[in-house]
């Protein structure tokens, strides 16, 4: 009865992390900045650190069933 909320929960955190992960790293990658008006250092960081706690979130959510 439980696990389908943490089934949808983790497909969302895993995919939210993941997208998140990987238009970061294309804008790294393209020379953009990942957000405005912050250093491309500190903006790169907290959306990495956010993709992983995500990914890791996901992961916890998928692993308890």
């Amino acid at each position: 009865m439980e696990s389908g909320p943490a089934i949808i929960t983790g497909t969302v955190f895993v995919l939210f992390g993941g997208g998140l992960l990987t238009w970061t790293a294309t804008r790294l990658y393209r020379g953009e900045p990942v957000a405005d008006g912050v250093s491309r250092i500190a903006s790169a960081t907290l959306a990495s650190l956010a993709a992983v706690a995500a990914l890791a979130a996901g992961t916890w959510c998928l692993l308890r069933l």
